[in-house]
């Protein structure tokens, strides 16, 4: 079994560590409502070494997520609940300081659980729907009252309900507002980042006021015909160097990013590809070789919500200005 390194981050117990690799738990399937994720294959993840589980409200995968963990209990994988750090999120039609509390309530309770250890904004916008379906009509986007919501999810970690708050997909913009108000500043701020999306200035930006920066799609996503690409494993400069180091494209991308020093959440449901993204660590990339992967040339991607709000051009402009 693989030992996964671990970064401290800001809870309602002082700093706390959290594994830096996570196992990513959105697939198109589930967000459609489809059950792909079983229990049995995240408590393969824990027999590979994972202990850090991402999932969502959307993802629709906090019921098996929870499963596993109980399952992991029961068979001695683990000793306690705490040896699992869980994060999850809260989706675009809850972010109303009312819905908050609520919402992490719900996810509580699919998850079978008293607590998560980290509970992030899912995305800077308002959907209004009862139920999620995209790309979402340009009528049912609205902005955050981001003072009154981030007073929920303070209230959620003040109430013992998640152990550290943050975010998912700001930009520094965004983080300093809430900075400019909050009593319980941003632990986290996850966003998609990889060797094709480097994302320098909001991590720069991250680091300087202590939020750790933790990348999702750190593969592109690729086989998921929703929202991935393949600009990540094809990219020629990766494959160069994966090649003369005897590693995967995707081990090179996952040990770049460790190298940043961000945390990660990766997908893989396949036993031996998981085992690899944790094979990580007994290495290091060159200078030179550093050197080649900051010259790719950057593209990012629009995921899911790109696809919600392809008429609010003024909210991915914000979510873009990151660019290097």
């Amino acid at each position: 079994m693989a030992s996964v390194p671990e970064i401290m981050i800001s809870s309602s117990e002082g700093p706390r560590s959290v594994p830096v690799i996570a196992m990513g738990t959105a697939t198109e399937s589930s967000v459609a409502g489809i059950e792909v994720v079983k229990p049995s294959t995240l408590i393969e993840a824990i027999k590979a070494g994972y202990r850090h589980f991402d999932t969502a409200a959307v993802y629709q995968t906090e019921k098996p997520v929870g499963e596993a963990v109980s399952e992991a209990l029961r068979l001695g994988l683990i000793k306690s609940r705490s040896e699992i750090f869980i994060t999850t999120k809260l989706w675009c039609s809850s972010v109303d300081r009312h819905l908050v509390v609520p919402a992490i309530k719900q996810s509580l309770k699919n998850l079978g659980l008293e607590y998560v250890d980290l509970y992030l904004i899912h995305w800077p916008v308002k959907v209004i729907q009862d139920e999620f379906e995209g790309p979402v009509p340009s009528e049912c986007i609205a902005a955050i009252d981001m003072k009154a919501v981030w007073e929920g999810m303070e209230e959620c970690q003040t109430l013992g309900l998640t152990k550290s708050i943050g975010v998912s997909n700001f930009s520094s913009k965004r983080i300093e507002q809430i900075l400019s108000f909050a009593k319980i500043p941003p632990a986290v701020n996850q966003i998609e980042m990889n060797p094709c999306w480097q994302q320098k200035r909001i991590t720069e930006f991250c680091k300087a006021n202590n939020i750790l920066v933790t990348a999702y799609s750190p593969l592109g996503a690729v086989g998921n015909t929703a929202w991935g690409h393949n600009h990540v494993m094809e990219c020629d400069v990766l494959q160069d160097i994966a090649k003369s180091k005897g590693k995967t494209v995707a081990q090179i991308s996952l040990r770049w990013l460790y190298e940043q020093g961000v945390s990660i959440a990766v997908k893989s449901f396949n036993i031996e590809r998981m085992k690899q993204n944790l094979d990580i660590f007994e290495w290091s990339l060159t200078e030179g070789e550093l050197n080649k992967i900051a010259r790719i040339p950057q593209r990012r991607h629009v995921y899911l919500i790109g696809t919600m709000v392809t008429e609010h051009n003024d909210i991915l402009a914000e979510i873009d200005e990151e660019l290097n």
